[in-house]
């Protein structure tokens, strides 16, 4: 795997010089926001980490969009009923505008959806869809696109028929994967459509300039259909892979934001700058995924003994301060659906008994001294892993002196896309759920996430307790589904829960209307900026 480019070191000179693509002085007014990672796409329905999904939020909007504090609002639909069995949605849509004059229709609506669930298309995750009628079906190719349960009623309003009563649909529509997109400018212009010259939107801001590994430039989308939808005039997303150095550019007034900081910095700057720092109980899994299509992972012994090895208490409290929650659960407690007690069974064991029965798991498995464990663990140069890696791999060669531990990095979406092409052991990941419930965390393992259920693992059992808790209208009965399905995949241990990470934000006093609140979503239209200078 590729450490760095040359690009990346580049642009971090760049960014830390504060000397590479200076605003221009026409911007009016002017965010800067930190945003982590280099994008890999502006193409909604081919985005997959959040933070591509946080530009595409200010570029286009769903039939519902994210309100101020995450949650769903009207968006391109101004309004909507739904029938009494939760089976049909109406929506009825706003009088809008693409940014190149074109209005807004619902077959727009309906072609964005037949385009995200083709197959063609590489919808990183197509399976938020599948409540909608003939949705996996079409996404398989076995059931032509005009089968989809989403019809244009007329120019201005749209049906959407489910398959089964999916009450978080909102939550869906506003999501990348389901946004409408310009089918008459991707016609025309082909994967080249979400180029600056040639992308066209319908949020309030449009794309005026990507320069890679340095920034994103948005500007004020004056065909917007609201008259004077936002405070902000300009927009630039800096790729700050460096979390130390983007803490600092927040500090010194570069970065107006940054949407991490350093766990371990958080008495520091909670101690030293109070104003800055935003942080809430977060709703992402930081977990280890194990690729189980090849050795030694195929073997169940093997996850269990490596699941058993890992110790999350002493990450949170000694690698990451303190700031986060050791996790040995596949979601927090308070996620709405979540009524069982679903757990990794040896928790609560002493860690020297986990090491001596991974040991033991091992050993029955067929390794040993003579047949010794070799192990490849890639992470990603973000999120904490940089400095938990180390830990891991010392975990995970205590185990026994015939287990070794070969460590790789790379770049969040070189990482992400080897472990979708397969090519790994032992893997960083995490999980944000789309939507906040059960089955938002148990989707990523289901049959049908397909390639992106990174483990290559499926069960027809599993799948069948999160079919049943779709048509289970009791929510104990429901609850105990999912608990029941939580624990399956907790037992298999393809994926390794480590800890659940606050939503941690550094926001300049500057900044008006941030909300801080677990979603990971703060659209720049619902924010402003005083005239303070920076």
């Amino acid at each position: 795997m590729t450490k760095w480019t040359y690009h990346a070191v580049a642009a971090a000179i760049c960014l830390a010089l504060a000397a590479c693509g200076a605003p221009p002085d026409e911007d009016g007014r002017v965010l800067h926001r930190g945003n982590t990672i280099e994008p890999g796409t502006l193409d909604p329905h081919r985005a997959l980490i959040t933070n591509e999904q946080a530009i595409i939020y200010d570029l286009f909007l769903g039939l519902a969009q994210p309100g101020p504090d995450g949650r769903p609002v009207p968006g391109l639909a101004e309004r909507w009923t739904v029938s009494e069995d939760g089976l049909e949605w109406i929506f009825h849509l706003r009088e809008a505008s693409w940014s190149d004059g074109q209005p807004i229709t619902s077959e727009d609506v309906v072609a964005s959806l037949r385009r995200t669930l083709d197959a063609a298309t590489l919808n990183p995750f197509p399976a938020l869809l599948f409540s909608i009628e003939n949705a996996e079906a079409v996404n398989a190719g076995t059931a032509p696109p005009e089968t989809l349960g989403a019809e244009a009623i007329d120019a201005r309003t749209v049906r959407l028929r489910l398959g089964y009563p999916a009450p978080y649909l909102l939550d869906v529509l506003m999501q990348s994967t389901a946004v409408p997109v310009p089918m008459h400018v991707i016609a025309e212009h082909g994967d080249r459509w979400t180029r600056p010259e040639n992308m066209v939107v319908s949020g309030p801001y449009r794309l005026a300039a990507w320069r890679s590994f340095e920034h994103i430039r948005l500007v004020r989308n004056e065909a917007f259909h609201e008259p004077d939808p936002v405070c902000i005039d300009t927009v630039y997303y800096y790729p700050t892979t460096d979390t130390a150095a983007a803490e600092r550019r927040v500090r010194n007034g570069e970065l107006d934001l940054n949407t991490d900081y350093q766990a371990s910095n958080d008495a520091f700057l909670r101690r030293e700058e109070p104003e800055l720092v935003r942080s809430v109980s977060g709703r992402i899994l930081r977990m280890l995924t194990v690729n189980t299509a090849r050795a030694p992972f195929n073997d169940v012994r093997a996850r269990q003994a490596i699941a058993r090895a890992i110790d999350q208490d002493f990450i949170v409290s000694q690698v990451l301060g303190g700031a986060d929650m050791a996790a040995v659960q596949f979601m927090p407690d308070d996620v709405p659906g979540r009524t069982g007690p679903a757990r990794m069974g040896w928790a609560d064991d002493p860690m020297e008994a986990r090491r001596a029965a991974a040991r033991a798991l091992l050993e029955e498995a067929g390794y040993g001294p003579d047949n010794p464990l070799h192990i490849a663990f890639a992470y990603q140069s973000a999120a904490g892993w940089p400095r938990i890696a180390p830990v891991i791999q010392s975990d995970l060669s205590a185990i026994a002196p015939w287990v070794s531990v070969e460590v790789e990095t790379a770049d969040t979406p070189v990482h992400y896309a080897q472990m979708q092409a397969g090519n790994f052991d032992l893997a960083s990941d995490g999980w944000a759920p789309y939507f906040d419930d059960a089955y938002g965390y148990l989707m990523v393992t289901e049959s049908a996430a397909g390639e992106y259920n990174y483990a290559r693992w499926t069960d027809p059992e599993f799948d069948a307790l999160l079919t049943q808790s779709h048509f289970e209208i009791d929510p104990q009965a429901r609850g105990a589904l999912l608990a029941e399905a939580e624990q399956m995949l907790l037992d298999s241990a393809h994926y390794i829960p480590v800890f659940f990470e606050n939503r941690r934000t550094l926001v300049s006093p500057r900044v008006e209307g941030w909300i801080t609140h677990a979603r990971l979503i703060n659209p720049t239209r619902w924010l402003c900026v005083s005239d303070d200078a920076r």
